[in-house]
């Protein structure tokens, strides 16, 4: 820290670190950044679509995160399989955008090297002027999938939870909701946030901020907000109540949505919230569920990932409840779009350097221990040195 910062910085006296958020400088720095990468991001699970987002032969999602670029593919055989989006020969792109068909084989764009949709290669222009190649050394790099509840997953580093105890603490809520079931209502997009991935999800399960900054939800919601934590998922429970329901969108919201027979009582005007480690969220309601994730981009942005998926239902009611839910959370959105700008700018301020967690934010405080005890720099209250830094990355 500069010594003007310093003459504008305070001493803090803090008993427990748990009761501290993570130091300002992890959410700009590019060291710290890259250290994410190799201690979080790359052994971590990641959610790429729904098996119903690839029902067709050829259908494939793509799925960026850091340097790293991947796809996955609907088969011949049927079977979702994980690749590198690159080109054994020269490391082209071999598929684009966020969604397509590629047909029954991949074609690299670039010199027209030829795989089939197991990864096999098969086709290579000017063969026999490759000296000792075996198209069998030469096929797509794959990349680790499976599938939990119809959602589909991968990983670029092998090792650690499997994803069955990864997503064991939610496995009774989407057996309930008969995830598998369901069909996406759109394409997955992609919106830039000029905020730190943790900034975004750390507001995810800020509970505080909801009767100040959310009046619509506020609304919707009252004081029905609950945290708890399950292993290592956090949780937050919140009934769609009719006390306070000024805005006309969440009054009708209420009015309409339908009865879902498959669903208990308790959950019929239930809003449910579910964050996993790192950076993937779930919303649960009756009338559909949604993800999101927030995918670092630099030190200071983010991709906020999302699709929304339903069960078949043609009731007019359920229609109208669906687009009203969409109505709602697009508000809730745009709000929390300007607050986590607003946190990431004073981030950067030379008279910030932690904040004061209370004894309710529970799901911060557990984040913030996560994160501690994945990269152990993160309990250092100024950047440490380069050579810490550099022993993080060996640890």
């Amino acid at each position: 820290m500069s010594e003007t910062a310093k003459r504008h910085s305070k001493p803090v006296l803090v008993a427990d670190q748990d009761a501290q958020s993570l130091p300002a400088w992890t959410y700009y720095d590019r060291d710290f950044f890259e250290l994410e990468r190799e201690k979080i991001f790359l052994p971590a699970w990641h959610l790429v679509g729904h098996e119903n987002d690839l029902k067709e032969t050829g259908d494939y999602l793509t799925f960026k995160m850091y340097n790293e670029i991947a796809f996955v593919v609907r088969g011949k055989d049927g079977v979702l399989r994980g690749f590198h989006n690159v080109c054994r020969h020269r490391a082209a792109r071999m598929v684009d955008g966020d969604h397509g068909n590629c047909g029954r084989s991949l074609v690299c764009p670039y010199h027209a090297w030829t795989y089939q949709l197991d990864g096999t290669l098969t086709g290579v222009p000017y063969l026999d002027q490759y000296e000792n190649f075996d198209k069998a050394d030469h096929g797509l790099t794959p990349v680790e999938v499976d599938s939990f509840a119809g959602f589909v997953f991968l990983r670029f580093v092998p090792g650690g939870q499997s994803l069955s105890e990864y997503m064991a603490p939610v496995a009774e809520e989407f057996e309930l909701y008969k995830t598998k079931d369901m069909k996406p209502l759109r394409h997955v997009g992609n919106r830039l946030r000029e905020v730190n991935w943790k900034n975004a999800t750390d507001n995810y399960v800020d509970a505080l901020h909801i009767p100040i900054a959310h009046d619509g939800l506020h609304g919707l919601l009252g004081s029905s907000y609950k945290l708890t934590i399950d292993r290592d998922v956090h949780k937050i429970f919140s009934q769609v109540e009719t006390k306070q329901m000024a805005m006309w969108s969440n009054r009708a919201y209420r009015q309409i949505l339908p009865h879902v027979d498959h669903l208990p009582e308790d959950r019929q005007h239930m809003w449910t919230y579910y964050k996993l480690w790192p950076n993937l969220m779930f919303d649960f309601y009756a009338d559909q569920i949604d993800f999101m994730q927030f995918i670092p981009l630099t030190p200071t942005s983010c991709i906020l990932r999302e699709n929304a998926y339903a069960l078949d239902d043609d009731r007019r009611e359920m229609k109208a409840a669906r687009y009203l839910n969409i109505r709602i959370n697009r508000n809730v959105n745009r709000e929390d779009k300007d607050l986590i700008e607003r946190v990431q700018a004073g981030m950067g301020s030379m008279t910030f350097a932690q904040g004061p967690l209370g004894k309710s934010e529970i799901c911060l405080r557990h984040f913030a221990k996560q994160m501690r005890e994945a990269i152990p720099v993160a309990k250092s209250r100024e950047k440490p040195s380069a050579d810490k830094i550099r022993e993080a990355f060996d640890a």
